[in-house]
């Protein structure tokens, strides 16, 4: 536990950031889940709503903008193979 004020509230400043930041991810992760999870052809809106997704978490720096350039493309590789 710190003992200088500074960290204290760097500690407080952590904790909300790290539950804001896991509501992005988790967000994320089941939007890219239903989409592998469905058998016949993707829709366009899931694609572009899993991608809209992912563009909001890399402008907030949540996920790293190459990892977020990379699952773009895996979401929209997907969406073009099943149809």
């Amino acid at each position: 536990m710190p003992n200088i004020q500074s960290a204290k509230k760097k500690m407080r400043k952590d904790v909300k950031r790290t539950k804001n930041n896991a509501v992005y991810l988790k967000a994320i992760e089941q939007a890219i889940k239903g989409l592998f999870k469905v058998k016949g052809p993707v829709e366009a809106k899931d694609v572009k709503k899993a991608v809209s997704l992912i563009d909001k978490a890399a402008k907030r720096k949540v996920v790293h903008k190459n990892k977020a350039a990379r699952l773009k493309s895996r979401v929209t590789k997907l969406g073009s193979k099943k149809k």
